[in-house]
């Protein structure tokens, strides 16, 4: 497929920088608690992952996928997850390793390229419901394992669809935009999270008597200095996953060489005025396989791509872009 070059997405003119439509969302949308039917699942590995279901027990299925440092909880999701049960398709968010508002019971956690559990989780419901018609919608770092696990599949996933929305398509590229400007206060937000998060599994680890898994997250080292995404791809990531360094690890998990060997029906939603990336993450329509749409807005900021012309009454445009690609493809 081509790119997209006639987006029917118009920021609100109250939102139109990249950090407003960035940070709205997250500060200022009010989103309503879903009733959602929480099921935890056992690994292989004897740790657990939350999914968060919502809507009725049967019919067509969309997994949800979301970014980094989020949950089920995020904004984005639990808007996605309304949206699509009034476009009549149930969904399941997957909470991450450790994402789930409890500590998960190993040293593992998550990163952009992996995609051991996303394959686990699908298996499992693709076992099931084998005949169900089912579809996956990933944000930022979800997005980029769902990219990434969808190359490697080479047309084993038994999808309908697939959306990928603002994707750190090449990582390096990404941790060096992180690194200036404005970005930086991003940067700054996610690295003392992730400092924290390492910190409280470490004591979680210990309290639960997990002690070889705890001194593999002992063995990281002291966390204190690391200031950038390049040193904490290196000291952790890198470490926990066995990666040689973080230059092999960016190598391996960016995603935009693997969208040539999709074969699901794929829409990738990119902003250029992305706070998070710049151009030069953005693929050529000779690397898209032809089954992948690539959509690509002026504006709309990181997972943002907020309309409506009233001052403090924003419309979602995602959450009408979406569902009605899934459907399309229904």
């Amino acid at each position: 497929m081509p790119i997209n070059p006639k987006s029917d997405f118009k920021p609100a003119w109250w939102l139109a920088n990249p950090h407003a439509q960035t940070v709205w969302p997250a500060f200022f949308r009010r989103q309503r608690k879903l009733l959602v039917k929480r099921e935890r699942i056992t690994t292989p590995d004897d740790d657990f992952l939350d999914l968060d279901w919502y809507g009725p027990d049967s019919g067509p299925l969309v997994i949800l996928l979301h970014g980094l440092t989020g949950s089920s909880q995020s904004s984005y999701i639990m808007g996605m997850q309304c949206a699509l049960l009034a476009n009549g398709l149930r969904s399941v968010a997957l909470n991450f390793r450790g994402c789930s508002g409890e500590m998960n019971l190993s040293s593992r956690c998550y990163h952009s390229g992996e995609t051991t559990d996303l394959n686990f989780i699908y298996q499992l419901l693709r076992q099931r419901e084998p005949k169900t018609p089912i579809a996956m919608v990933g944000y930022s770092l979800g997005g980029n394992a769902l990219l990434k696990w969808l190359g490697e599949q080479r047309g084993q996933a038994q999808l309908f669809a697939a959306v990928a929305v603002s994707v750190p398509l090449l990582l390096d590229v990404c941790a060096d935009r992180m690194d200036k400007g404005f970005s930086t206060l991003y940067r700054n937000r996610l690295i003392g999270e992730l400092k924290d998060y390492i910190h409280q599994k470490r004591q979680h680890l210990r309290r639960n008597r997990r002690h070889q898994e705890a001194e593999i997250v002992d063995a990281l080292g002291d966390l204190t200095p690391i200031r950038s995404f390049w040193q904490y791809d290196n000291q952790v990531v890198a470490q926990l996953y066995g990666f040689k360094d973080v230059h092999d690890y960016y190598r391996q998990s960016s995603s935009r060489q693997f969208i040539k060997h999709i074969t699901v029906s794929t829409l990738i939603i990119h902003a250029a005025d992305d706070p998070f990336m710049t151009a030069k993450v953005i693929p050529d329509e000779t690397e898209l396989s032809e089954s992948v749409l690539l959509e690509v807005t002026p504006k709309g900021g990181h997972v943002g791509f907020i309309a409506g012309n009233i001052p403090g009454k924003p419309y979602y445009w995602l959450e009408k872009r979406v569902p009605s690609f899934l459907n399309h493809h229904l």
